[in-house]
């Protein structure tokens, strides 16, 4: 199976396609116009406030489709994805690919889930076996309510925030376009899994000054900010590292998703504290 080290490393070549400084600042910019761009609307166009939390992430949605499409495009442009004659030797730089769809996408999320397996089964027990034991009401199927969460879920903007945006988003720019740039600028495979998450993580200090103008102790919100910076270099590492094993978007796309609401699923009252 091809993967992204495989286009970009070949044993003739004797210098990096990309100086490894113009590949760290591309890096580094990426990441920051990722952030900044979500500001955009109030600071830059000088749009009123969004009055509700729909209206709040419908703009932030339309914020970081349009940085991913920029950072896709500034990605393309350095490393001259336009010469490549073969469509689809060109998107297969991204990820997007399909030949061995199903192993790259199966085997890791299904390695994901054991991470979180006994929790997950913990909670489908607990909800099943409480349908229908509140007093007053009558008892409810578990296919009948979760026929009713799939149909709430659909409608729920915070479910397109942590199942589609962000998964597509954060992926494509931080994993999909990142990672190219860094081995076209010449970095070992053992550098980029360890060192690139830096750049995701630190794309979330923004949550420091977030949580300082909700009036929250300076204190409190660094170790909020500190625990979910831990975090995501610690996941970026696993993602980073099935982006280069499995040369797939998708792979670490479904990863993404999963962590992301099997997290929310199982602390609730935790993730109230670490929301984007």
């Amino acid at each position: 199976m091809a993967t992204p080290a495989s286009f970009f490393h070949h044993p003739d070549s004797s210098r990096p396609a990309l100086p490894g400084a113009a590949a760290v600042a591309a890096c580094a910019a990426m990441a920051v116009s990722y952030v900044a761009v979500l500001y955009a609307p109030t600071v830059l166009l000088r749009l009123p406030p969004p009055t509700s939390l729909r209206a709040f992430l419908h703009r932030r949605f339309v914020c970081a489709a349009f940085s991913s499409a920029a950072s896709v495009l500034a990605t393309a442009s350095l490393l001259r994805v336009w010469s490549i004659g073969d469509l689809s030797d060109a998107l297969a730089v991204f990820g997007i690919r399909s030949d061995h769809l199903l192993q790259a996408v199966a085997i890791p999320l299904l390695l994901t889930s054991l991470v979180y397996a006994g929790s997950f089964v913990a909670r489908l027990w607990l909800l099943a076996t409480s349908c229908g034991r509140d007093d007053g009401e009558l008892e409810i199927g578990f296919a009948q309510r979760l026929a009713h969460w799939i149909c709430a879920a659909v409608g729920d903007v915070m479910v397109w925030r942590n199942c589609v945006v962000a998964p597509i988003t954060e992926e494509l720019v931080f994993r999909a376009c990142m990672v190219p740039l860094l081995l076209c600028g010449g970095f070992k495979i053992y550098s980029i899994i360890f060192l690139s998450p830096i750049f995701f993580s630190l794309a979330h200090l923004n949550h420091l000054f977030e949580l300082h103008q909700q009036g929250r102790n300076f204190m409190r919100s660094l170790l909020i900010v500190g625990v979910q910076l831990g975090y995501t270099v610690i996941f970026g590492w696993y993602a980073v590292f099935l982006f280069i094993r499995t040369g797939f978007t998708l792979s670490f796309f479904g990863v993404c998703s999963w962590k992301l609401n099997i997290v929310h699923l199982l602390f609730p009252t935790r993730l109230l504290l670490l929301q984007e």
